[in-house]
């Protein structure tokens, strides 16, 4: 099980989820995503995507000016490790 940052720090919707979703694709069932952005819009957006495609939100915070997501990958259907 493995932890892997993304900082989307700066970036505005749609591109905090969709960059989020292609890093689920890379992980593994058990390994965690930590989303680090700042686009208020994400709280919402990200957690739908999650849910949809059959992972966990483990977390959210709000960090200063930041918005920390962690991620479980719990769904190994669209798992793409080479």
């Amino acid at each position: 099980m493995t932890t892997t940052k993304l900082d989307l720090t700066g970036l505005k919707c749609q591109l905090p989820a969709l960059m989020t979703g292609k890093a689920m694709k890379a992980l593994v069932r058990g390994d965690r995503l930590e989303v680090h952005c700042s686009d208020l819009l994400a709280v919402i957006d990200i957690p739908a995507l999650v849910e949809q495609g059959g992972n966990r939100i483990e977390r959210i915070d709000r960090r200063d000016d930041a918005i920390v997501l962690l991620i479980e990958k719990q769904n190994d259907a669209i798992a793409n490790r080479n």
